[in-house]
């Protein structure tokens, strides 16, 4: 397995050395890696739409239960009730019912080559590994490490699991977190930095090996 090398940086921004990691998975190129990409970006927003647009049929209009005029002699068209839908305050026909299902789906094959290629794009240049990440939870330490790494005025994709980290990024508007194992290739394409541990890093590497 051909390896490949990415630089390792202390809090302060400071290099402190070199990781190597898997050239099939950080280095990744496949024919269709776009198509799969794009397909598992479709899938992720597809996913997480919400079927929340509801609008009400004609058993579920109020009133209407009185014949609005006598079937004849008015010179209108015969109506019924209030409730029709061709009627302005009528119920909707074909409208969205509150209950639709928008879920698609990607092969487990595809989705692979789609977060392997999402990986490889950050890892040329928009990767930044730590060696550890420690914070006691105060927002201005999550600051200070994003100045010291030159990227506070980035889109930053923060990986991380640990309850202090996420309370201390929960207040910047530029920074997502995630655990490791939460990562959408959604996120990755959607980041303009990507900030992770090693010890994270190399999870990651495992599960996608």
């Amino acid at each position: 397995m051909a390896n490949m090398k990415l630089k390792v940086y202390k809090q302060d921004g400071s290099e402190v050395s070199t990781m190597e990691v898997s050239k099939d998975i950080f280095d990744f190129k496949a024919e269709g890696s776009e198509s799969a990409m794009f397909n598992a970006v479709l899938v992720y927003r597809a996913n997480s739409r919400q079927a929340t647009a509801k609008t009400k049929k004609r058993f579920e209009v109020s009133g209407g239960g009185k014949k609005p005029f006598r079937q004849k002699g008015t010179g209108r068209a015969r109506a019924g009730s209030t409730r029709s839908p061709i009627w302005v305050g009528g119920g909707t026909v074909f409208g969205p019912t509150g209950v639709q299902n928008f879920k698609i789906r990607q092969n487990k094959k595809e989705h692979a080559i789609a977060i392997k290629s999402a990986f490889s794009l950050l890892a040329k240049k928009d990767m930044l590994v730590l060696d550890e990440l420690k914070v006691e939870g105060k927002t201005k330490e999550v600051v200070k490490l994003l100045e010291a790494l030159k990227i506070a005025d980035e889109k930053v994709l923060l990986v991380s699991d640990d309850y202090k980290i996420l309370q201390a990024a929960n207040n910047l508007q530029n920074v997502l977190t995630r655990s490791y194992d939460n990562l959408s290739v959604y996120d990755l394409l959607n980041a303009g930095k990507l900030v992770i541990t090693k010890e994270d890093l190399k999870k990651v590497e495992e599960g996608l090996n």
